[in-house]
């Protein structure tokens, strides 16, 4: 047998590696710098001439707790209508996405493929500064081994304060429920929210959405989702009784987790406010659906309904000691035609809410000022307007769209493009951000669960990426992707501008990133590609440290 031929060269987060393309970086990628309390994630890329049926890795460091990961490619079939430069691929095909676990055999090396392995450093908060060495032993086949130039990490006498943005990717137990085949409120069901609510805190996620109702959230008209109701409603005659130690749960395991903000699910149907959601209750000794798309959000007896409901549900929050921490939506993203719905619907909630904030995805101006919402989440690319307009504590969000301009998360996107998230927040004082999609595997409007390790367009609905950040594990565990990764790289860069804030300025601050722009900083304007954002962080580390 012919020695193999291993290469390995190291890369930067920022690079997608693609099975048949040569990686390239913007430099060779061998040291960088990282702060006390960061958690800090480069590559190393690798192809072999041959087969190898079990690759076995070994890390060798001062610093602890270095994890390494498989990155694995997943299909992209489906692709925005339009695309700009900022993307790898313009053609379906598979891309690097999935973060597996390594398994303790038979990791087996396809030859002449390049591929890549994801080194994730946890830099301790009371880490001595100073320059560490980070070296990889690839033990091939268990005969020839490999032992990897150091990749050197410089940590800095510095430590990443805390995270200010409340972030929240709207959580869907029910997917869990559906794609593990468990019953919901299970002990079974309950093991796995605890998981994904863990793996969404390490994150940055720090809000969850709260479903004291099933979520009326991309569900078609006529439609149901599986029943993930929270609250207990035992109704007779007129009257109701409420139970809610579910929800109870509920907040103790998101407590638990590191989870601090609490976002109760729409009391409205999603695009206007037309309907009531799926509600359940007990009628008689038997479980039937009192409210739904049959029932107008107008209707005299969800009117009644919510005056019986929404005062002992403020009693409970306030009982539990996170009323300053609950935030109540209406609908979801109302539009100039469901105008009246909407503020019919607003006005009611607030009736019995008054103490409590108000958040909804919109992106009409309009519908702010009328005051319909204490703090509207504009889509990314009209955020500015809405500052410029003289909106005080900014949030915002993207999706599926736009498709092009601004930065996203679709799995065919550079990694800069996600990335650059953070610098943006810092910029425009982004004080919270939203996105639908933290672990949806149902098809549009909930049709039919999918495969997300098949299907990671909601079934050719949405850009290849937008509906998960995370892929469900074969052992009931959250495993991870590039673009979770990313997205927190991108938080942590966001905290490090914030750091570098209370030292040089804010105006400093501003000067540097517009400098970095080519021109003033704006959604659409930004330091684009891996060289720009390398450049962009090592600027601020390099400010930090001296």
């Amino acid at each position: 047998m012919q020695p193999v031929h291993f290469e390995t060269r190291y890369c930067s987060s920022l690079v997608k590696i693609l099975q048949k393309t040569e990686p390239t970086e913007a430099e060779p990628f061998q040291r960088f710098s990282a702060l006390r309390g960061e958690r800090f994630s480069f590559q190393l890329a690798y192809r072999s001439d041959q087969r190898i049926e079990n690759l076995s890795v070994k890390v060798r460091s001062k610093l602890k707790g270095i994890r390494v990961r498989s990155v694995e490619s997943v299909p992209v079939r489906f692709l925005a209508a339009t695309l700009d430069e900022d993307v790898i691929t313009r053609e379906p095909g598979l891309i690097p996405d999935l973060l597996a676990e390594l398994p303790e055999r038979d990791f087996t090396v396809p030859p002449k493929l390049w591929r890549a392995l994801w080194i994730t450093v946890p830099v301790p908060r009371n880490c001595k500064a100073g320059t560490y060495d980070i070296a990889l032993e690839l033990d091939l086949d268990g005969g020839e081994k490999i032992n990897t130039k150091p990749f050197r990490l410089e940590v800095l006498n510095a430590t990443l304060p805390e995270q200010k943005l409340i972030r929240t990717e709207w959580f869907h137990s029910d997917s869990l429920a559906t794609y593990y085949n468990v019953p919901v409120f299970s002990e079974e069901y309950w093991y796995l929210v605890e998981v994904f609510m863990k793996n969404a805190a390490e994150h940055g996620i720090n809000m969850i959405l709260t479903p004291i109702f099933t979520p009326p959230l991309d569900t078609e008209i006529g439609g149901e989702r599986p029943t993930v109701q929270l609250v207990g409603v035992r109704k007779n005659g007129a009257e109701y009784e409420f139970d809610f130690d579910r929800l109870a749960r509920w907040i103790a395991l998101a407590e638990s987790a590191g989870i601090r903000y609490f976002e109760i699910s729409h009391l409205f149907t999603q695009w206007g406010a037309a309907f009531t959601p799926k509600i359940m209750a007990e009628v008689n000794g038997e479980e039937k659906r009192i409210f739904g798309w049959d029932v107008k959000s107008d209707s005299a007896k969800y009117r009644a309904f919510l005056k019986a409901l929404l005062p002992e549900l403020t009693v409970f929050f306030q009982e539990a000691g996170i009323a300053d921490r609950v935030y109540f939506h209406t609908s979801d993203e109302p539009s100039e035609e469901g105008l009246a719905t909407y503020s019919a619907a607003a006005e009611l909630l607030r009736t019995y809410t008054k103490e409590f904030k108000h958040i909804d995805a919109l992106s009409e101006f309009d519908f702010y000022e009328r005051g319909l919402v204490d703090i509207p989440i504009p889509v990314i690319s009209k955020v500015e307007e809405f500052i410029r307009n003289g909106l005080k504590h900014p949030w915002t969000y993207y999706c599926c769209c736009p498709e092009t301009g601004t930065s996203n998360r679709f799995l065919y996107s550079t990694s800069a493009r996600t990335r650059i998230l953070g610098a943006l927040f810092h910029r425009f004082g982004i004080e919270g951000f939203l996105h639908w999609g933290f672990n949806f595997y149902f098809s549009r409007l909930s049709r039919y669960p999918i495969d997300p390790y098949q299907t990671t367009d909601a079934g050719y609905a949405f850009p290849s990426g937008d509906p998960f950040l995370v892929y469900p594990g074969d052992d009931c565990n959250a495993l991870d992707s590039i673009r979770h990764e990313l997205l927190f790289d991108a938080l942590q860069d966001q905290r490090a501008l914030q750091l570098l804030e209370e030292k040089i300025g804010a105006k400093a601050v501003r000067t540097m990133l517009d400098k970095a722009s080519g021109s003033a900083m704006t959604m659409t304007n930004y330091p684009r590609g891996e060289k720009a954002m390398l450049k962009l962080r090592s600027d601020i580390n390099r400010k930090l440290k001296s």
